[in-house]
């Protein structure tokens, strides 16, 4: 599908959906497994850097087969083959024997290794075959847009462990259900990371997405370990250049820069690394500590108003080519800072929805304290919650969300130290106030 076509699929996503309800036993998720690809033009990537990509795959296997090279490519043994007599007859590699049918040894020619050297100068992108950049962009946007609403269920699933007010939960579902992004602010401390991290797991479903994408002979990753999740997958019947993931959660802290979000080469030539925001692409992107980056809160707004307001983005090729690629996510900005201090009205109104979280009531520090003593199997001294709530006042401290958590746990530290029973009292928590909140040292 031409990149024109990104922002009008409305009509074939609910063709889809209407096809899924029809065919009674269909998992809706099975409409989108990549079909096997039959011949090299069911590739749609060009022949040559597909003959390049083969050659680089021969030159790393000590006893290159047609079987091991379409495993390293992720193709076919039949389109392997092909590609492989492409470089057969070009003279840069030849056969050796037949392993078994459409199975040939090869080994590598003079011309071969010379041709190598120099294409790994242009590009040393060696790995699963990559699909077009019109092929990534339809399947992703179908897969996002024809997902059913988020449940009641998934809802309070995925928020089970927050301890959080009605008005809260509803916005929360609000931006789970409508894919939208989510501004969350307010003093630090008070779970903006945890909520953001939790809306990932309202997302249902799996995902399709590629190994790689290329565009003008340029290899671009979209897979990362460290950010996709893999899922099993049913069937060896589909293109094993792309993988099943679970909707991803990517989080881009202070280390975020503008130039972070554009294309960027790493140290071998030939082949960039996905930028957060298309890693991100149906899941969860979450820019933490908003205004702790080494740029401009405006700038780096700014960078972000009109792939929130068409849900497409916009990176450049070194060539200076610009491509157009989708941004299917949901963005949530969580900063400590006001809201007046960083953003302008042009971005606010592009924005989904707007959460400020307060500082916990005495009865929701309570709730959190008592709900995280059960998950450490610890029972509560009575009148420990009226002695903490003095404490707070006296030394006219503001309560956070995160310091139940934080002084239970290190009120099991002191009972360790001191070689007695794990207990929650009035003594092990004032030794646990001293060390979180400060001890003195002289007298």
């Amino acid at each position: 599908m031409p990149s024109d076509s990104l922002l009008d699929l409305t009509g074939a996503v609910v063709t889809l959906q209407r096809e899924a309800e029809n065919d009674v036993g269909m998992d809706a998720e099975d409409l989108f497994i990549p079909p096997f690809p039959k011949q090299l033009s069911d590739l749609g990537v060009d022949q040559t850097f597909l003959g390049h990509l083969a050659l680089k795959a021969v030159a790393l296997e000590a006893d290159p087969t047609t079987a091991r090279v379409a495993e390293r490519l992720g193709l076919g043994t039949l389109i392997t083959d092909q590609i492989l007599d492409l470089l057969c007859r070009d003279h840069l590699i030849e056969k050796r024997g037949v392993v078994s049918p459409r199975n040939h040894r090869f080994q590598m020619l003079d011309r071969g290794w010379d041709t190598l050297a120099r294409i790994r100068r242009i590009n040393s992108y060696c790995g699963p075959a990559p699909v077009s950049l019109a092929a990534y962009s339809e399947l992703i946007v179908k897969q996002v847009r024809s997902r059913p609403t988020v449940t009641q269920k998934a809802l309070d699933d995925a928020l089970a462990n927050l301890v959080l007010t009605p008005a809260a939960r509803q916005v929360l579902g609000l931006v789970a259900s409508s894919g939208r992004s989510l501004f969350l602010s307010g003093p630090p401390g008070n779970g903006k990371t945890e909520m953001a991290r939790a809306l990932v797991h309202t997302l249902p479903g799996t995902l399709w997405i590629p190994y790689a994408i290329e565009v003008d002979n340029e290899v671009i990753q979209i897979f990362d370990e460290h950010c996709h999740q893999r899922c099993p997958v049913s069937t060896e019947d589909y293109d094993h250049r792309w993988v099943k993931i679970r909707p991803p959660l990517v989080m881009a802290g202070g280390e975020l820069t503008l130039e972070s979000l554009d294309l960027c080469e790493g140290n071998l030539p030939g082949f960039y690394e996905a930028p957060f925001q298309v890693k991100a692409n149906g899941g969860v992107l979450v820019i933490d500590d908003l205004g702790r980056q080494r740029c401009s809160p405006t700038e780096l707004l700014n960078r972000w108003i009109i792939p929130l307001e068409h849900r497409v983005d916009y990176l450049t090729l070194r060539t200076g080519k610009k491509i157009r690629v989708p941004f299917e996510q949901i963005v949530v900005f969580a900063t400590n800072l006001t809201v007046e201090d960083i953003a302008d009205e042009a971005f606010l109104r592009r924005m989904g929805y707007r959460l400020y979280l307060m500082p916990p009531s005495p009865d929701t520090y309570a709730e959190i304290f008592f709900r995280y003593a059960r998950t450490k199997g610890l029972a509560v001294e009575p009148g420990l919650m009226q002695h903490i709530e003095q404490r707070y006042g006296r030394e006219r401290r503001t309560p956070k969300a995160c310091e139940p958590r934080d002084l239970i746990e290190r009120a099991i530290e002191v009972c360790k130290f001191n070689r007695e029973p794990i207990r929650l009292t009035r003594e092990t928590i004032d030794q646990a106030w001293a060390g979180y909140f400060g001890a003195t040292a002289t007298g």
